[in-house]
């Protein structure tokens, strides 16, 4: 794979607060490392992803992410050009509705 040869992205630690930071296998991890980008990440953090793997791979592993919380949905969609409804985290949740508050 041509990733491997690349060097590896800068990342703020704290999106991978709760992982050894330094261990981080980039490419073993690459669903992991790119959720918790989008979900936990900046601007810069989501640019450094993508120059690392390529807009196909991310555009792959967001569509069939199990969860992304709603404003980084929005984003994401934004990111890769795709509907709301083509994210497989968003017909999770329209299956799943949370209970009623009251």
């Amino acid at each position: 794979m041509a990733t491997s040869t690349k060097e590896k992205p800068i990342f703020d630690k704290r999106i991978f607060w709760d992982v050894h930071f330094d261990k981080i296998d980039y490419d073993a991890k690459a669903a992991f490392v790119i959720e918790r980008v989008f979900e936990r990440g900046d601007v810069q953090d989501i640019r450094n992803c993508r120059r690392y793997y390529g807009d196909d791979k991310i555009r792959d592993v967001l569509l069939n992410a199990k969860f992304l919380p709603f404003s980084r949905l929005y984003l994401a969609s934004a990111v890769i050009d795709r509907p709301l409804e083509a994210f497989r985290c968003y017909t999770l949740r329209q299956l799943n509705p949370e209970l009623f508050p009251y």
